[in-house]
């Protein structure tokens, strides 16, 4: 274990050795282990936006096991997916890359904001999983209820040495979807999910948008145009950089863009990205490529 992840892991008091283990498995697997830097292959997308939207303009996406080996081949620090697409690949790759069960699930065609539970904490551990993942949608009308299933599954991967992921993505109730991406939102996102335990906090890169009214105050007098300033902010929500913070990459975008995005989180005290679209959509080499060129910049080789 080197000094960084070591540093990073003793922010976390109250947390099982199990669970110390398994985030260190996570800090310290592929070309960014040590550094205290991640890049994550979240592939949860079929179940939220369908097969075709997501897969078809590159079709050996269809297959599970491309992205288990994708992520094996770009030296990712784990790999996320839903519970078939895990088990699909459970025995080929076993060992060869940290996995990350997202337990909780959506689908396009739903009218609520909201998502079912798709997997347990004892499927985690018949796969070998280091974590759970889970979406929160603060603002929908259930969020309250999800909160309740998130602090008792986070009891029960928590008992098993198992770390938790939180997805959270405001949506829904008073917000606008200006809003959703909005920086005083981003940062309560971020802050709610801390405050119920995630080990990983999963958010969007936020605009320079000030949704609430009676936040507006709180954020008068400072220019947030600068990507990274905004990032900074989002970690300084996080228990003020105690707990690890990764972004999303979002929908699909041109290279420069997504290169620039983690200069911005690197910049602004991030612990990287959770990218998914951004490179299973490619073809296959020039993924490999884009991933190889965000761990350098990363490592700030870049």
């Amino acid at each position: 274990m080197t000094p960084i992840v070591k540093s990073i892991l003793d922010k976390y008091e109250a947390t099982s050795p199990a669970v110390k283990a398994n985030l260190a498995r996570i800090l310290m697997h592929g070309k960014l282990g040590g550094t205290g830097k991640l890049i994550i292959l979240p592939v949860d997308q079929g179940f939220e936006h369908g097969p075709a939207r997501s897969f078809a303009v590159n079709p050996p996406a269809y297959d599970p096991h491309y992205h288990y080996q994708l992520a094996i081949d770009a030296g990712l620090s784990a790999y996320a997916a839903p519970l078939g697409a895990l088990e699909a690949g459970a025995d080929t790759f076993a060992g060869q890359i940290p996995t990350i069960l997202k337990v909780n699930s959506s689908n396009s065609w739903a009218t609520q904001i909201a998502q079912a539970q798709t997997g347990s904490v004892e499927d985690a551990l018949r796969l070998g999983c280091a974590a759970i993942g889970f979406t929160i949608y603060p603002g929908a009308d259930d969020i309250f209820a999800s909160m309740e299933q998130i602090r008792a599954l986070r009891e029960e991967a928590a008992a098993a040495g198992l770390a938790t992921v939180i997805w959270s993505y405001p949506r829904g109730g008073k917000l606008s979807k200006d809003g959703e991406l909005a920086l005083d939102v981003g940062a309560y996102a971020a802050h709610m999910a801390a405050l119920l335990g995630a080990h990983i906090i999963k958010v969007k890169l936020p605009s320079a948008h000030i949704e609430q009214p009676e936040a507006q105050k709180s954020y008068e007098g400072t220019d947030w145009s600068n990507q990274a300033d905004r990032v900074r902010h989002v970690v300084q929500s996080s228990f003020a950089g105690r707990r690890i913070v990764v972004f999303s990459g979002g929908a699909a975008k041109g290279t420069d863009a997504v290169y620039q995005d983690a200069r911005d989180i690197i910049a602004g005290g991030g612990n990287g990205s959770i990218i998914g679209r951004n490179t299973f959509q490619r073809e296959r080499g020039e993924a490999l490529a884009m991933l190889d060129k965000l761990v350098s910049i990363y490592k700030g080789e870049e």
